[in-house]
């Protein structure tokens, strides 16, 4: 997507206020890098709800981007009232406020569905109400086909987001999806957990089944994914990257190599409750409202309140029966490409 956010190619995001809702996190980080690297916004505000990650935040990108143009918001997704102020001339929202951990949503369900589901309905009235030009809300694969509470309400939130469309009217709000699974490096991905332990020499990596796959993205391409959503949707798209799977043994086997030049002690312990084997991105119901891009999909909505579907040039319909998983993906990462690709991943 380098054509989509190469400097001064895209003039959509320039002096415009831009918000991130649970901006303090691995995705905000990096959105706020890039988004000054490539675009000059008016202003960028981070809203969250914890003032030590604020206050770190604030620290940390004090000599990397124009911090006159950033503000630092508090607020829960759950309080409608402080996103009705916090939205107030505000033209692009990117919801990527959630609760992820798969244990914690499963023992906390309504605090989880306080927070994905109430607190997206939240921003998406909120949004209405406040004139903003376009929200992208960040989805995952666990949303589909979902076997967990995590991925059970981000389903709910990604329908919400689709659903919205039908509210804002001609020249209303415009509501798209970005689907991506755990990014590479991030606090939810195993990365940093495995690193940790190797850096303490504790080479007894637990993998939980060596047949599970997972999808492999970097954090610049769920931005770059964010921007293309931003830059071009007309209202109720769910994007997804076209990217390679690994299978989660290698990646164990690869980060020790890199560590320590052996593959360690990996032990298979089970599959956990709530997991998959293998994660889906497009099911083979969405194969019909599917389109195949360059690099992504886009699953168009498909609903008879929506009768005015504006497929974007350059795509074609994927075969009925299609399923993006990444278990039977075409591109795959093995040892090798893995170790070069943690490579590249930022400390």
């Amino acid at each position: 997507y380098q054509h989509v956010i190469k400097k001064g190619t895209n003039e959509m995001l320039n002096d415009k206020t831009i918000l991130i809702t649970g901006g303090t996190g691995s995705f905000g980080k990096k959105f706020l890098e890039m988004i000054f690297a490539n675009y000059n916004p008016k202003k960028v505000i981070i809203y969250s709800r914890d003032e030590f990650k604020q206050s770190v935040m604030q620290t940390e990108y004090r000599d990397k981007v124009d911090m006159s143009k950033v503000r630092f918001f508090i607020g829960d997704v759950r309080d409608k009232d402080r996103l009705m102020r916090a939205f107030q001339g505000v033209d692009y929202v990117i919801h990527a406020a959630a609760m992820k951990q798969v244990p914690t949503c499963e023992y906390n369900p309504m605090e989880a569905v306080k927070t994905n589901i109430h607190g997206a309905q939240n921003v998406i009235e909120a949004a209405l109400d406040c004139g903003v030009k376009k929200v992208v809300a960040l989805s995952t694969d666990k949303a589909v086909n979902p076997i967990n509470l995590y991925g059970g309400t981000k389903l709910v939130s990604d329908k919400l987001f689709i659903a919205a469309n039908a509210y804002s009217g001609s020249n209303g709000c415009i509501f798209s999806v970005v689907r991506y699974g755990n990014v590479a490096g991030s606090r939810g991905s195993v990365i940093p957990i495995w690193a940790r332990m190797l850096e303490q020499g504790n080479m007894n990596l637990g993998v939980t089944d060596m047949r599970m796959t997972r999808f492999w993205i970097t954090l610049e391409q769920g931005v770059e994914l964010v921007f293309k959503a931003l830059s071009e949707s007309k209202g109720g798209e769910t994007y997804i990257s076209k990217i390679p799977s690994f299978h989660i043994g290698d990646l164990a086997k690869a980060m020790c190599l890199n560590a320590t030049g052996t593959e360690g002690n990996i032990e298979e312990i089970g599959i956990r409750e709530g997991e998959k084997l293998h994660e889906v991105m497009v099911t083979r119901d969405d194969s019909r409202s599917t389109y195949e891009y360059d690099k992504h999909y886009i699953i168009y909505p498909n609903y008879n309140w929506h009768s005015s579907l504006d497929v974007l040039p350059g795509g074609r319909l994927v075969e009925e029966g299609f399923e993006y998983n990444s278990g039977n993906n075409t591109e795959w990462l093995g040892v090798d490409e893995l170790r070069a690709a943690l490579k590249t991943l930022k400390a």
